[in-house]
């Protein structure tokens, strides 16, 4: 392969940001399960702590098998640094730790995996950190909810649990108006379905906890740095324009230039709050991302055949799921995710809440689990779960009313997945 030649999706999703070990050759990225790292000399130390050399201190901050997925992650979305983390949840939590300030705010899209809703409605408020709700389908009241104080736009790519594809760039065009920035979480669609950031998003944030790492039995989460964001523009941003009183005087968006977010959250978020990514989670992730793109062809062609039967079921009132022609999302899709709509999406029983616990309760098969992104179909009533600390309103503003069930499909046979709902709903 030529200096000049682009690896391709595959190719760096099994060897971007990995060599084989220096000391023993393995060619798979050890786990190195150590809390902390030796220093050269006492020069080499204070260079580490002052930010002056990059290296490794203390498996809270940095870590090498950490660092080769961060890197990995930030190869296939195209951005310039990343930062793991310990769930999905701690990555949101430094993205706007680093961003917000006491009585800031932030604008998020209604259409929103419940448990962000939860926490930006609640845990958030107890740092004075107020988010501001618009709808994805309306994007005029994105941008009649800016006002000064806010400091950033969330959304995400395909919307959990609704399957709703958001247009990423009308939205990106009106907090680059505003001189904010705009954060996409990509977990649903991955960046092998959706690049966010080709689109206009400056930081992206996953949970790897779903289809990255895509087998069910790590949590993690990733941060990851766009690069072309200007921090300094007009001091909105102080954490990353003034001196860090935690580094002398260090201006970190002048220093760090096009990775200034990454390290932000490193060395000022992840350090004092300390939500870090276990060395041994960050090993099964990256076996998950090496099949990443085997994994979520299959997931969209079967989630396609599962959707399509749905659709033409007595029992079923109407299925959300932006694959499908009719779906009011369905130009959005082939815009932003030209190779599949994801495997996650909703449908609605005629019969209401109980039909949608009983639906639940007979599946063989599919496993009824709060999560996504599994090898494994997977199976729930949002209403009775994973939103129901949601008003009744906020749960049909977030695509989960009470006749909703989701669905993630997995990657067994699609004739089998589809049997097992059939006798369930029977």
């Amino acid at each position: 392969m030529s200096e000049d030649t682009v690896p391709g999706f595959d190719t760096l999703a099994i060897h971007a940001g990995a060599q084989p070990d220096p000391t023993t050759g393995a060619r798979a990225t050890p786990i190195y399960q150590t809390t902390s790292f030796a220093f050269e000399d006492v020069d080499h130390a204070a260079s580490l702590f002052g930010l002056q050399a990059f290296g490794n201190i203390y498996t809270r901050i940095t870590n090498p098998t950490n660092g080769v997925l961060e890197e990995r992650v930030a190869a296939l979305e195209g951005g310039t640094a990343a930062l793991a983390t310990a769930s999905g949840h701690g990555a949101q939590l430094l993205i706007f730790h680093t961003l917000l300030g006491p009585g800031d705010e932030f604008i998020a899209l209604r259409q929103l995996y419940g448990g962000s809703i939860n926490q930006f409605n609640h845990a958030f408020n107890k740092f004075d950190w107020r988010v501001v709700w618009a709808d994805a389908d309306d994007i005029a009241s994105i941008e009649n909810a800016i006002s000064e104080k806010t400091k950033a736009i969330f959304i995400e790519s395909i919307a959990n649990p609704g399957g709703v594809v958001v247009d990423i760039a009308a939205i990106a065009a009106i907090a680059h108006k505003a001189g904010i920035p705009l954060i996409v979480d990509n977990t649903l669609a991955t960046p092998y379905l959706c690049k966010p950031l080709e689109h206009g998003a400056d930081i992206v944030v996953h949970s790897l906890t779903k289809f990255i790492g895509g087998h069910g039995n790590s949590m993690g989460g990733m941060i990851v740095d766009g690069g072309a964001f200007d921090w300094s523009k007009d001091g909105r941003y102080p954490t990353l324009s003034e001196p860090c009183e935690s580094y002398h005087g260090l201006k970190i968006h002048e220093t760090f230039g096009n990775i200034a977010f990454a390290i932000a959250c490193r060395v000022l978020g992840l350090r004092d709050l300390g939500p870090c990514l276990s060395p041994f989670n960050a090993f099964l992730v990256l076996n998950g991302v090496e099949t990443l793109g085997l994994r979520m062809q299959r997931h969209c062609d079967n989630t396609l055949k599962v959707a399509q039967w749905l659709s033409a079921h007595d029992k079923v009132s109407w299925v959300s799921y932006a694959g499908l022609p009719d779906d009011p999302h369905h130009k959005l899709a082939q815009k932003y995710c030209p190779k599949g709509a994801g495997a996650v999406f909703t449908f609605g029983l005629k019969d209401g809440y109980d039909a949608g616990v009983s639906i639940v309760n007979n599946v063989k098969m599919l496993s009824h689990v709060a999560n996504i992104g599994d090898t494994r179909s997977l199976i729930i009533h949002p209403a009775s779960t994973t939103h129901r600390q949601l008003t009744e309103d906020q749960q049909k503003a977030a695509g989960a009313g009470s006749d909703v069930v989701r669905l993630s499909i997995g990657l067994e046979e699609a004739r089998d997945i589809i049997a097992d709902l059939d006798q369930a709903m029977s």
